[in-house]
């Protein structure tokens, strides 16, 4: 399915989003989390995937760009990632980045996997940019995925919140994404939750959650 948010990010305003935020080297891009966290993605993996990092877990990235947060879990010792990205520019771009990571075109309302392929499936600052009248598809598509657990990094509000992005409008939504899931799905439980506040920007927070079914198959 398309959405207006989705025609957006295949456009050129989501080209223009991948060339501003290309890093030369993965460490280059892990100074961002520095500057705005004082933490390294590394240690923001540790701090809610410490407990359940195994090789062996095959992983999901819905919203994958070009790939360094599966780069990062790359690195973190996990070996079975795969991507989705609605950009066909940042799936080119993303393949002279990493190798033995398999993203492919898809998005967060029509992941093209089956159920209960992966152990977890995950988004960073990607629910953020789904309308509030297609999120419920959003996180059916991800519980649907997902055999144990689903991650989630986004902007954190009590409310859902608009933002405006870059001059756009309805493309950004600040929410409580964890909680969003436990209300649709009641048998999800939080195991973790931490909000990070911004250092370089005033009054932003980031909700970084973990949540796994109660009963997986």
């Amino acid at each position: 399915m398309t959405t207006e948010q989705a025609e957006v990010w295949k456009g050129e305003f989501g080209e223009q989003y991948t060339a501003r935020n290309l890093c030369k080297t993965l460490e280059e891009f892990n100074q961002i989390y520095i500057k705005r966290f004082g933490k390294t993605k590394a240690d923001l993996i540790r701090l809610s995937l410490g407990d359940v990092i195994n090789e062996n877990l095959r992983i999901l990235e819905v919203g994958a760009n070009v790939g360094y947060q599966l780069l990062n879990l790359q690195k973190a010792g996990f070996r079975h990632l795969y991507g989705v990205e609605i950009q066909r520019n940042a799936i080119e771009r993303g393949k002279s980045l990493h190798q033995n990571i398999d993203i492919i075109e898809g998005t967060a309302l029509d992941i093209p996997f089956k159920d209960n392929f992966f152990d977890l499936v995950f988004t960073e600052t990607v629910l953020i940019h789904i309308s509030p009248n297609d999120i419920n598809k959003a996180f059916d598509e991800i519980y649907r995925c997902s055999r144990k657990y689903i991650w989630g990094f986004e902007y954190f509000a009590e409310e859902r919140t608009e933002v405006e992005y870059h001059g756009q409008p309805r493309i950004v939504w600040k929410a409580d994404f964890a909680r969003g899931f436990l209300q649709r799905f009641p048998d999800l439980e939080l195991i973790r939750e931490e909000r990070l506040s911004y250092l370089d920007e005033e009054d932003n927070i980031d909700s970084i959650y973990l949540l796994r079914k109660k009963h997986p198959t």
